[in-house]
């Protein structure tokens, strides 16, 4: 079965009754029942949640200390029936005359091994310590546990064999609030996945921390991390507990059960151990850090398994975003969009002032992605007290140039303040292609005017478009009229430079690049947060008209209403599945059954059929590796985000590679 790397994980935090084992083992066994249900793999248990957290001197007798082993067998033997996954369950353990606080992961009838507790809590509510022995005073490397011989120790890794990725460590609550989590340890000898078996009480401002120490845990792991935490059932003699349970991936939140849930509840979600294994093999200092020598005092015991994979490949559970660049929380948007504006401002205000300002030069075509770039350099001039009459704003309208787009053009250039100039480069191009002797669409330039091609064209048949030629004279005559006008700023898109969508030395070229690693999907959204945000009446309408507007390098003759009939989607597919496709390939090494797989699940999906996905996808790889020359010499600008196509930076790749393999795993996907 084919799982696409994700494995499906859950935490739980079951019923409870205070020292009732027998009770705390049937509700562990009726999740365990649940979490089979839904397909899960791994499911986490509270610290202690066989006898309860809060049982105190309790721990010391040995009727209590039986009873938690019972219950462990019966959870061992009855949940081999129910369940086919790993489980983690937490209780207290007698072993070598010496209580300690552990955790059993437990599967196919066997208890694979024994985790105790590393660091104890001994301070305002917490007497760990009175009750527990710590990790280290064991002196032995295997127990006697419910009546067999399993390993015991901080130092097992419990490894997966069938499921790539699948390592997983174990640590029990305060072991994540110390300097030195024993994740960390584990992390750098291979483990990927961890559980961490909790009772952390809930004070005013506790669950924010929670949350950010298991996140930032995941995220310096490079891993995913399942946190369970015992509910209301415990004790609240001085203290309450919640029953908080959260699940993170490399630093992002994936699910977090609500908290004070009275009755068992299991949080469950679908971890991506592909991207794990891809963050790993690209963050080579990662593996930098076991050279340490003081990180070798321990060996560390693999403890291999398989798991049953048949059949177990459920819907999903895991939100797959439509847009990987824009956030859906319209909160985390707008600073999204503040801090990538911000940036860019100071990344050109830089190379600005490096070059004392010289006189500049951009395009404006009515267009988002150089009204961004526009937006930019007016508020970069603002900052270095700099008059915006610096910046020589040209338009330059050609044979494919609708009114709207023009009208947007100058408005805008008008409410802002720039040098504006308008320059129909319509006739210089019909003397170019002249000179190359080149009939456009069939016309013979040597019997036509420039006023007679033109009206000729505005009634070309619509299978009659296609003029490579006719479009590059006009994007090569723009950008050698803002070359000799000044420093040019350049505003191609990370979308476009990933198709290579842009003409060779055309608008490929300029002297900086504002816009180099954001995304077409990404720029719409800027604009209009800056239309909503950083401007006001003229400039802000004109913003929001743009935003409406179609999509188009407009070097295609309009029709003859002056309306735009070349719409770039039409030719190499939706933006949102380009960017899509552009952020799991580039982002996380997805390959493309995976790509096809997840936007199968990503809320497009119900717009387009999967042979259109199919479609779209295999253009996207065709053009990708195809223009790789175009992204070798690109000009500077700053990378805002985690994607990046900078010869110089993130995205290293032969201009001549072949898409073979990919375009072969695209065909054969199912």
């Amino acid at each position: 079965m084919d799982t696409h790397g994700f494995l499906r994980v859950a935490a739980a935090s079951p019923d409870l009754r205070l020292a009732d084992c027998p009770f705390n083992a049937d509700r562990t066994l009726a999740l365990m029942a649940r979490a089979e249900g839904q397909g899960v793999n791994l499911i986490v248990f509270p610290e202690c949640g066989l006898t309860g957290y809060t049982c105190h001197d309790l721990f010391h007798h040995q009727t209590l200390l039986k009873a938690a082993e019972d219950a462990l067998e019966r959870v061992v033997e009855r949940g081999a029936k129910i369940y086919h996954g790993v489980a983690v369950v937490g209780l207290p353990l007698g072993v070598e005359g010496q209580v300690y606080n552990c955790a059993a992961v437990i599967h196919d009838g066997k208890i694979l091994g024994i985790v105790p507790k590393t660091y104890l809590p001994n301070y305002k509510e917490f007497y760990d310590a009175r009750y527990f022995c710590p990790a280290d005073s064991a002196v032995f490397t295997d127990a006697m546990v419910a009546g067999e011989s399993v390993a015991f120790g901080t130092n097992l890794l419990f490894d997966c064999r069938n499921v790539p990725g699948f390592t997983l460590a174990v640590e029990i609550c305060e072991d994540l609030w110390m300097p030195v989590p024993p994740s960390s340890l584990a992390a750098v000898m291979g483990a990927a996945v961890f559980a961490n078996l909790s009772a952390s009480n809930e004070v005013i401002g506790k669950a924010g921390y929670r949350q950010q120490l298991v996140m930032s845990q995941s995220g310096r792991c490079l891993g995913a991390y399942v946190y369970a935490s015992c509910g209301v059932g415990e004790s609240s003699t001085d203290i309450v507990f919640g029953g908080h349970c959260l699940i993170a991936e490399n630093g992002t939140l994936l699910a977090e059960s609500e908290r004070f849930h009275r009755g068992g509840h299991l949080l469950v979600t679908d971890i991506d151990l592909d991207r794990l294994i891809h963050d790993r093999m690209q963050a080579n200092s990662f593996h930098d850090t076991n050279r340490i020598s003081d990180l070798r005092f321990g060996k560390y015991r693999n403890l291999n398994f398989e798991l049953e994979l048949s059949s177990r490949e459920p819907k999903l559970l895991r939100t797959i975003e439509a847009d990987p660049f824009v956030p859906n929380n319209p909160t985390t948007r707008d600073d999204r969009c503040r801090e990538i504006f911000q940036t860019q401002i100071a990344a050109l205000g830089r190379r600005l002032s490096h070059v004392d300002v010289p006189p500049l030069a951009i395009g404006v075509s009515g267009g988002l992605d150089s009204t961004l770039a526009l937006l930019v350099v007016c508020k970069t001039l603002d900052d270095l007290g700099v008059p915006r009459d610096r910046l020589r704003a040209l338009t330059m309208p050609g044979f494919g140039t609708s009114r709207e787009t023009k009208g947007n053009a100058h408005a805008l250039m008008r409410a802002l303040g720039v040098s504006a100039h308008e320059c129909d480069i319509r006739a210089m191009c019909f003397e170019q292609m002249r000179a190359l002797g080149h009939s456009p669409f069939g016309f013979k330039l040597e019997i036509e005017t420039m006023e007679s091609l033109t009206e000729k064209l505005w009634h070309l048949p619509p299978d009659n478009r296609s003029d490579l030629v006719f479009e590059n004279v006009q994007a090569r005559v723009r950008t050698s009229l803002l070359m000799n006008s000044g420093f040019v700023i350049g505003t191609g898109d990370l979308s476009e430079l990933a198709l290579g969508w842009c003409t060779y030395n055309a608008d490929h070229m300029s002297m900086y690049n504002p816009n180099v690693s954001i995304p077409k999907t990404l720029v719409k959204f800027l604009v209009k947060w800056a239309a909503e945000h950083e401007f006001e009446g003229e400039a802000q309408q004109t913003l929001l008209a743009i935003v409406r507007t179609p999509i188009s390098p407009e070097l295609l003759p309009t029709d003859s209403d002056g309306k735009i009939v070349q719409e770039t989607e039409a030719s190499i597919g939706p933006y949102e599945l380009v960017d899509f496709f552009l952020y799991h390939f580039l982002r996380f090494g997805a390959p493309p059954d995976k790509i096809l797989f997840l936007a199968g699940h990503a809320t497009f999906a119900r717009t387009y059929t999967r042979e259109e996905l199919r479609k779209w996808l295999r253009l996207f790889l065709r053009r990708f590796f195809a223009n790789q020359f175009k992204r070798s010499c690109l000009p500077d600008g700053p990378k805002v985000g985690s994607v990046s196509l900078s010869p110089r930076g993130d995205w290293r790749m032969p201009s001549d590679a072949a898409a073979r393999v990919w375009l072969d795993e695209v065909e054969t996907e199912g």
